[in-house]
């Protein structure tokens, strides 16, 4: 077997040395390894020629979700299975897969796990791996990228912040079978159940069924997302609710922060979503059986 490596250098904060770890841990084993460091503002097509070449049987996405989302782009609707090594500061796709954090633990899996199938979800002109938000964490996202300070305290800071400078918006949803408007803190369009940190925001999603989730969050309702975390109890539809389609058009009043997989992507007016069924094929951990 080939696996060819994506690695994204300026990836989280911890000191590891990627690509020294990766040749070490195939040393003494039979798998041939290419490994590709990303250059500074590396177009998509530089990323395409390289997987092109190599020729490898698995593509391996080492970095955080923007990385996996790159690696995905470059092979959607192929047949090639992508691997990831979970090397971000936020890994919300490899904790909704169940793929550990720990480097040597999600290299093994590289070649004992299995494949399968999932779908994205299409953003204008993006796709989304993992979630996706207009309005207070689109915002939060934005403030973050700012502050010099990581982990949590930057996060509490930059939550702080976004709770006292963010408005709510006016929104409509064109869904198949109808149409919602309402006030708004965020909209979130889920294609996984929760966000990096752990925030379960959309208990009932799958990764590989044919729909994705809208979550229409009213209200500042962070302890309405805590409560159903902690308690599995359903959310409050009077503060948010939950839509399950294949499609939606989303349409603010005025121009409204927006994020996709934990990037800024700037202020728009709307966002159309479709999702593309088994769009990309990953290797996932064997489920161990009782």
């Amino acid at each position: 077997m080939k696996l060819l490596f994506i690695i994204n250098p300026g990836s989280g904060s911890h000191d590891l040395n990627l690509k020294e770890v990766i040749s070490t841990h195939f040393d003494s084993k039979n798998t041939e390894i290419d490994l590709f460091e990303l250059p500074e503002d590396c177009s998509l097509e530089k990323i395409k020629e390289k997987i092109k070449s190599a020729k490898a049987d698995r593509v391996v996405a080492v970095g955080g979700d923007g990385t996996l989302k790159l690696v995905a782009e470059c092979l959607l609707h192929t047949e090639t299975p992508i691997g990831i090594i979970p090397a971000g500061s936020a890994n919300g796709m490899a904790k909704e897969l169940g793929i550990p954090t720990d480097i040597e633990q999600a290299l093994a899996i590289l070649d004992e796990g299995h494949l399968q199938k999932i779908h994205v979800v299409k953003l204008n002109d993006e796709i989304c791996i993992h979630l996706s938000d207009l309005g207070f964490n689109a915002y939060l996202v934005k403030k973050f990228d700012t502050l010099p300070q990581r982990g949590m305290w930057g996060y509490a800071k930059a939550t702080w912040h976004a709770l006292w400078n963010h408005s709510r918006m006016e929104v409509q949803l064109k869904l198949k079978d109808e149409t919602v408007t309402s006030k708004a803190a965020m909209v979130a369009i889920a294609n996984a159940t929760m966000y990096g940190t752990g925030l379960k925001i959309n208990p009932d999603g799958k990764l590989d069924d044919d729909l994705f989730e809208v979550v229409l969050v009213k209200d500042y309702s962070y302890l309405e997302v805590i409560k159903i975390w902690i308690t599995k109890l359903p959310f409050n539809p009077k503060k948010i609710e939950v839509f399950q389609t294949a499609e939606v058009k989303i349409s603010s009043k005025h121009k409204a922060h927006f994020q996709i997989d934990g990037e800024y992507i700037g202020k728009v007016n709307t966002v159309e979503a479709k999702v593309l069924p088994a769009a990309i094929t990953v290797v996932l951990p064997e489920v161990l059986e009782n």
